[in-house]
């Protein structure tokens, strides 16, 4: 199977990623991005419009989890060990939030992964995230 057509069906079998719109942009060896749209229905405070923080997380670990895959060292399933994220701003509202995350590192059981995400200023994160993944090998 495909690097893109793998990434869209990780992506598509989690009921969390379905519900919240995300898609795959690219994929590519050991890394991915993924689009979060905005949408109403996402929104943390009323007041200012902008997308909760969780929404936020889903796709951060979820890129990191497509990046794992794309990885020609880790073939297999994974599961994300410990994913740490450190919120920059907030988003604009009614843009869309990309996440483009790289695993930099394989063992034999566990993938090391950096993430970011932005809006339409790429210059400016919205967040950013590092990360530990299980490696999930047939016969192991």
């Amino acid at each position: 199977m495909e690097l893109l057509d793998r990434a869209r069906h990780f992506i598509a079998v989690i009921p969390h990623c379905a519900a919240l719109g995300i898609t795959v942009r690219d994929v590519g060896s050991g890394r991915a991005t993924l689009a979060l749209p905005y949408d109403r229905r996402l929104i943390g405070d009323p007041a200012t419009g902008v997308i909760a923080g969780g929404a936020v997380s889903v796709l951060l670990d979820s890129a990191s989890g497509a990046a794992v895959m794309a990885h020609p060292e880790a073939e297999g399933l994974t599961s994300t060990i410990d994913l740490r994220i450190d919120y920059l701003r907030a988003a604009t509202p009614g843009q869309t939030i990309l996440a483009q995350a790289e695993c930099y590192h394989v063992t034999q059981h566990v993938a090391f992964v950096r993430a970011v995400t932005h809006d339409d200023d790429a210059d400016r994160p919205v967040a950013v995230a590092t990360g530990t993944f299980t490696i999930l090998r047939e016969g192991t």
